[in-house]
């Protein structure tokens, strides 16, 4: 009996073959999980945190700063990715560790939601931003007489808000539907289906994105062009005075260099992390050959926008910017001359500790560019645009 007792808790401990087959079945299949849960576990994270640290960035702002249009839209792009990666990304987690939550319909409508719309939010702010900025440098008259301030933006933002709802809502509604996608980790709307109505709103959801992104391109690349003609325009003028012009040009410089350096990166991240959805949301809307891994990595590779836009509109354009202008004007000046050193050393630290640097350039370029080749700068001259810059600020 001892004997027979000891070969079952031996076989108890160890186990047949068989449940050696299913726990070691067991082990990897939880080891791969957890690997799989590891990438949207580090996105939310990335988003969420980088987020708050723009939040907090802009929070503490200069006063002049939250007067802006660009800071208001600027926060309600940051508000607008952080509640995205905090409502999406668990429902995302979630249904990594138990695969039923995405395939209740209620919670696959509304992870679909929270896709379509933060996604079409993010685009719409983003290209607002490169308008605004486009109406500042490029038609500066327009920009006064339409009252282009914080409140504008407040408005504008809550228009945004409330046409997305209304359009990303009309799925639920019964125009299109949504359903749990191959990788059976996110859902989306039916983009292959063979009814006209989903179809068309397939279709219309994926042309506005691309014009979104149409749209912030030319807009940016419209205000590069301008900074580049002013720029043209500052140094080819004849002035009288050499410091006066060589004041206007290092302020040019500055703000040019900050400006296309912000704008050309929103350009490079926008078509980088959008593209690739619009553009399978085509291919399935238009019955092209079915990728659903290609699918999967477009809408991984959307869901970085938020967690990369904090770190261009916030950090990179207040601090990590100027310290590499600095360090680059360091080294420019030991190489420099003993006599050109000391006049760039004296007026580019007011240009670094200068709070609006954006309302500079739109002062500067509403003032010199409508001014005749004739006309002579004086002393006064230089005062009364400073008083004007500072006014318009």
């Amino acid at each position: 009996m001892w004997v027979t007792v000891a070969m079952e808790s031996h076989n108890f401990t160890h186990g047949s073959p068989v449940s050696v087959n299913k726990t070691q079945t067991l082990q990897s299949e939880m080891a791969s999980v957890q690997t799989a849960i590891s990438l949207p576990i580090f996105m939310f994270a990335g988003g969420a945190i980088g987020n708050l640290i723009a939040i907090i960035v802009l929070s503490v702002s200069r006063q002049e700063r939250k007067s802006s249009a660009f800071y208001t839209l600027v926060c309600g792009l940051a508000v607008t990715d952080l509640l995205g990666t905090c409502l999406a990304s668990p429902l995302t987690i979630a249904n990594y560790l138990d695969q039923h939550v995405l395939r209740n319909q209620h919670a696959c409508e509304f992870h679909s939601f929270l896709l379509l719309f933060f996604g079409l939010t993010g685009l719409s702010i983003i290209c607002a931003m490169a308008a605004e900025r486009y109406l500042a440098i490029c038609c500066p008259y327009t920009y006064q007489r339409w009252g282009v301030d914080r409140r504008f933006a407040q408005k504008f933002l809550f228009f945004i808000y409330l046409s997305h709802i209304f359009f990303c809502c009309l799925p639920m509604m019964g125009m299109a539907r949504s359903e749990l996608q191959s990788s059976a980790t996110w859902c989306f709307i039916d983009w292959r289906t063979q009814d006209p109505a989903a179809a068309a709103y397939s279709i219309m959801y994926g042309a506005v994105s691309l014009l979104l992104i149409m749209g912030t391109i030319v807009l940016n690349l419209a205000v590069c062009g301008a900074l580049l003609l002013m720029r043209q325009r500052t140094v080819q003028r004849p002035v009288t005075r050499a410091s006066v012009r060589q004041r206007w040009k290092a302020l040019s410089s500055a703000a040019e260099t900050q400006m296309m350096a912000v704008l050309v990166t929103t350009s490079v991240v926008v078509l980088a992390c959008s593209a690739p959805l619009v553009v399978r949301v085509f291919a399935n809307s238009f019955k092209m050959k079915t990728d659903p891994k290609a699918d999967l990595a477009a809408i991984r590779i959307a869901s970085v926008n938020p967690i990369l836009d904090p770190w261009i509109y916030i950090l990179l354009r207040r601090s990590l910017f100027r310290r590499l202008l600095s360090l680059s004007r360091r080294s420019s000046s030991t190489r420099s001359s003993a006599s050109s050193s000391p006049q760039r050393n004296l007026f580019y630290p007011d240009i670094m500790r200068d709070s609006h640097v954006f309302t500079q350039l739109m002062c500067s370029t509403n003032i010199i560019t409508q001014l005749p080749a004739t006309v002579k700068f004086t002393p006064c001259d230089t005062e009364s645009l400073q008083q004007t810059s500072h006014t318009a600020d």
